[in-house]
C-alpha cells in the first residue's frame, strides 16, 4: 500500500491540472515528486531550496495574488522552523494556505530529533483560525487534501504520516465518526492510532470516536457521546500528549468529568530505533494503551 505523502504529490499534480490557482511551493524536499507537474505549470511550482523562511513568506506573497498555494516539507520544517512567519505572514496578513506537512511526529528515527515535530499541532493551536486535519489512511489523506485546497482562502494543516490504519473511513472534514458505542467512557482516536485504540479496547463497554479532523474540535460530537456512555474521556492521539485536553475540557465544560490525554511524551528518545519501538516507548501501542485505559475506566469498562 503506497504512504500517504506517496499520494500526496499525484493528487496536487492533478489539481495543479484542474485549477487555475493551485499553486505548490517547496524547500527542495519533495520536489523530485513534482518533476512532471513543474514541467507543465513551471509559474505554479516553485522550489525555494532549503530556506524554510522563505518558503511559507513566498506561499503567503502568491496568497496575496488570488492563487491557493500548497506548502510543503517535513513537520519540523514547516511549522517549528518558521513559525514566525506562519504567524504573521498568513494570520496578521489574514491570508490562507494549505500546510502539507510528512514526518509527523517519528516517521524518520534515523534523521533524528531535528527531523521530528511531537508539538506541531500543539504549537498551530497558539494561531487563531487554523484547520488541522490528522488523516488515518492514504485514501483520507487525499479526501481531506482535496477538502483543504478546495476551502476558499482558509488556513488549513494537513498532517501526513507513514503511520496508518489498515482500511479508510468516509470521513467529511468536520465531525468525529462514531465507530463504537458503549456506555462506560469515550475514547477519541486521532488518525493513525485508531487500530491501535480499537485493539486495545476490545471487550470494553466505551464508545470510540474517530478524528482526523482535530480543528475545528468537534465539541458537539463529544458531547453527543458522552450523554450516552458518560464523561470519562480519553484521547489518544500521535503527537504531543495533551494537545486536545483543554478543548475536551472546554467542551464538558458544564459537567462533572475527566479527561486522561495520551500521545507521544515530552522526554525525546535519543536512539533512532524503528517507528514501531518509538511507538512502544512512548506507550502508543495496543498492549500499553490497553493498559493505560484500562487503569483509568476501571472495573466499570469491563477490563
Amino acid at each position: 500500500m503506497d504512504t500517504m505523502r506517496d499520494r500526496f504529490a499525484p493528487v496536487v499534480s492533478r489539481l495543479l491540472d484542474e485549477d487555475p490557482r493551485v499553486a505548490v511551493v517547496l524547500a527542495e524536499i519533495g520536489k523530485d515528486a513534482f518533476h512532471d507537474a513543474i514541467t507543465r505549470h513551471p509559474e505554479r511550482v516553485i522550489n525555494v531550496g532549503i530556506r524554510e523562511q522563505l518558503l511559507v513568506g513566498a506561499a503567503a506573497g502568491m496568497a496575496l495574488t488570488g492563487l491557493r498555494p500548497v506548502v510543503h516539507t517535513f513537520a519540523s520544517f514547516l511549522v517549528e522552523r518558521p513559525f514566525e512567519q506562519v504567524k504573521l505572514d498568513f494570520g496578521h496578513q489574514g491570508t490562507g494556505a494549505v500546510l502539507v506537512s510528512a514526518a509527523a511526529s517519528f516517521d524518520w528515527p534515523a534523521g533524528g530529533f531535528t527531523h521530528m515535530a511531537p508539538g506541531d499541532v500543539a504549537l498551530m493551536d497558539t494561531l487563531d483560525g487554523w484547520t488541522v486535519h490528522v488523516p488515518g489512511h492514504p485514501d483520507e489523506a487525499e479526501t481531506l487534501l482535496r477538502h483543504a485546497v478546495a476551502a476558499g482562502d482558509d488556513r488549513v494543516y494537513v498532517r501526513l504520516s507513514v503511520q496508518s490504519n489498515r482500511r479508510a473511513l468516509p470521513v467529511d472534514g468536520e465531525r468525529f465518526m462514531t465507530v463504537r458505542e458503549g456506555r462506560a467512557g469515550v475514547l477519541i482516536a486521532v488518525g493513525p492510532l485508531l487500530d491501535a485504540v480499537l485493539e486495545a479496547t476490545q471487550g470494553m463497554d466505551v464508545t470510540v470516536l474517530y478524528a482526523t479532523t482535530v480543528r475545528p474540535f468537534d465539541a458537539a460530537g463529544l458531547r453527543r457521546a458522552a450523554g450516552a456512555a458518560g464523561t470519562d474521556v480519553v484521547l489518544v492521539e500521535p503527537y504531543l500528549a495533551g494537545t486536545s485536553t483543554a478543548a475536551a475540557n472546554d467542551a464538558l465544560a458544564d459537567l462533572p468529568h475527566r479527561v486522561l490525554g495520551l500521545g507521544v511524551g515530552r522526554r525525546e528518545l535519543r536512539r533512532y530505533g524503528t517507528v514501531e519501538e518509538h511507538t512502544a516507548a512512548h506507550g502508543l501501542d495496543a498492549r500499553s494503551l490497553r493498559e493505560r485505559i484500562g487503569g483509568f475506566l476501571g472495573a466499570r469498562a469491563g477490563v
